[in-house]
């Protein structure tokens, strides 16, 4: 095990004469046995960092250390690190055993009653034992999946790469193995570095996420920190499904003018801003309430366009009750509610739970405030 830095880490690619910037001076400190995700859209820039971490890209500037040692000049095979592959990467004419056991094979100089000793644990410890005689081609995606990272496994490295593990998984699947990587990954204590371009897996699997969007890291911190104390517009659009609402609003005194609708803002608020008047209101769709009447400032009159049955709760495309006005937005409800299409409602937006953001620069400026979590979220900062 060890600690894995990125310090200024930079990688530029030459496309006949035009350099591209792929990844753009990020810096990272994983501390030992922590499992960060690297999460943003396709393209963002994770998977090569992934790689440049693997040493399957060189950098163009900066450094990356394993534990106190500087691996930029080292080749892959010396980096003390296991990757699992997206596609698993299996040897179709090896058997489960011999997958497994390839690596220590080429790596090692354990002899054969150690390697095996050590496949078979691993394949214990995955629930696969019995399959070691088994090839690849006899084994569902959930199986195989366990094999490439039993393959990891077997290396006992000081570090795990994984790219996108889980993506060619079925959504069922996918959930019962993102249980399992969490559950091996507390067993083992291994440094990991998890990529993927889905939100709920990073906001479920990861100790702390790093969020990438265009090659520039946005925000580094726990899964609560990023959704209820997001840096930036990009980061709370990102994280959380449904996504945060945004609203453009022009401050006028102690009011947020919007499309169809004016919101008060206490004296607290208007100090944060100092002289900013060009904003950006978000709310998450849980946060806003379904009522009957309007009985405060914070009330309006909205209509239902929409309503998204999931279950558990209902999705609905609400829009402000105004002429002219075909803004909408997404509320979250409970799933036993009645709510109708069509049919005016009352969407009350508390102001604890608004967001506000540069309109500008799209640097937060505001984050909402919930009492029972901001004690444990300071301890985290």
């Amino acid at each position: 095990m060890a600690e894995l830095t990125l310090e200024n880490v930079t990688k530029r690619f030459d496309d006949d004469g035009d350099e591209i910037l792929a990844v753009d001076d990020v810096s990272i400190d994983i501390a030992d046995g922590e499992f960060l995700v690297l999460v943003g859209p396709s393209g963002c820039g994770k998977s090569t960092s992934l790689r440049m971490i693997a040493g399957l890209e060189t950098i163009s500037e900066g450094t990356i250390s394993i534990g106190a040692e500087i691996v930029n000049e080292q080749p892959a095979q010396q980096r003390d690190i296991a990757m699992v592959f997206q596609s698993y990467a299996l040897y179709p004419h090896m058997t489960v055993r011999e997958n497994m056991r390839f690596g220590l094979e080429e790596s090692t100089d354990l002899d054969d009653a150690e390697m095996d000793s050590r496949v078979e644990e691993t394949a214990t410890l995955l629930e696969i034992d019995e399959l070691l005689d088994r090839k690849p081609g006899e084994l569902s995606g959930g199986q195989q999946q366990r094999v490439a990272l039993g393959r990891a496994i077997v290396r006992d490295p000081a570090v795990f790469l994984m790219d996108e593990p889980l993506s060619n998984l079925d959504a069922k699947l996918r959930s019962g193995m993102r249980m399992e990587l969490q559950r091996l990954q507390d067993e083992l204590d291994v440094t990991t570095v998890y990529v993927t371009h889905d939100q709920t897996e990073a906001m479920t699997m990861g100790d702390r996420i790093a969020i990438l969007n265009d090659g520039r890291l946005q925000q580094v911190a726990t899964p609560l920190e990023c959704y209820h104390r997001p840096t930036n517009l990009f980061v709370a659009g990102f994280i959380g499904e449904p996504s945060m609402n945004f609203f453009d609003v022009t401050r006028d005194g102690d009011r947020l003018i919007g499309a169809g609708f004016e919101y008060p803002i206490s004296a607290s608020i208007r100090d944060e801003l100092d002289d900013r008047d060009e904003l950006v209101l978000g709310i998450r769709p849980e946060d806003i309430e379904i009522v009957e009447a309007s009985e405060t400032d914070h009330d309006f009159p909205v209509h239902v366009d929409v309503v998204e049955p999931m279950g558990n709760e209902n999705n609905l495309l609400v829009g402000f009750d105004a002429e002219a006005n075909d803004e909408t937005f997404t509320v979250t409800v409970e799933g036993m509610r009645r709510i109708d299409e069509g049919e005016q409602y009352v969407a009350r937006v508390p102001e604890s739970a608004i967001h506000l953001f540069d309109r500008e620069t799209g640097s937060a400026i505001h984050n909402r405030k919930i009492e029972a979590e901001a004690e444990l979220l300071e301890s985290r900062l």
